[in-house]
């Protein structure tokens, strides 16, 4: 297992190496918990939170990359235009050579026109395949984040059932939260 900060983390990389140091932790007797090593845990969890921004401006970086494809077709297309309108000026000087250009713009200008729309729906399938690998990891990591609380919820329903039936002469400290943490002074003690 990593300890150090990688730049290159996935954030499905650290989530795997926080339930591999879930998984081997030291279990507790008799109990569902475990010592899980504080600091390693806060290490992943940070180095999560970094990775989420990163994976965001993965995801910026493919937009703007689709929003350059589609600007350099439409810039494309105006160049064909222009092209098309300058050789149709260029060839008008009779009748017959008036036709001809017309029918030279036309297809220039029809062949501009399906190239463009070539581009412009390369880029959109460009940007929805991205998007859709987007929303498949985003989902992906979500279902993890669900099912992680989960067991925490189960844990965490375990844990104040067995404080409920605490000793009645034994006073109980409270549970203290603090930054998205729990501290359960009942848990050292366990």
């Amino acid at each position: 297992m990593r300890t150090s900060h990688d730049a290159g983390d996935s954030l499905l990389s650290i989530l795997d190496e926080l339930d591999e140091l879930i998984s081997s932790a030291r279990s507790m007797p008799m109990s569902a918990s475990a010592i899980v090593n504080r600091e390693a845990a806060r290490d992943l969890v940070q180095r999560a939170r970094d990775a989420v921004p990163a994976a965001v401006r993965q995801a910026e970086e493919i937009i703007t990359d689709a929003d350059a494809v589609l600007s350099q077709g439409r810039q494309e297309a105006e160049r064909l235009v222009r092209h098309a309108q300058e050789e149709a000026e260029r060839l008008v000087s009779s009748e017959n050579v008036v036709r001809m250009a017309h029918d030279r713009a036309d297809a220039i200008v029809g062949a501009a026109e399906e190239k463009a729309a070539s581009l412009r729906h390369g880029a959109d399938e460009y940007s929805d395949q991205a998007l859709a690998a987007l929303e498949t990891e985003v989902a992906r990591i979500t279902e993890q984040v669900r099912a992680g609380r989960e067991v925490l919820s189960a844990r965490l329903g375990s844990r104040d059932g067995a404080s409920s039936q605490a000793a009645v002469g034994e006073v109980q400290e409270p549970v203290r939260r603090r930054a998205g943490w729990v501290v359960d002074p009942e848990a050292a003690r366990r």
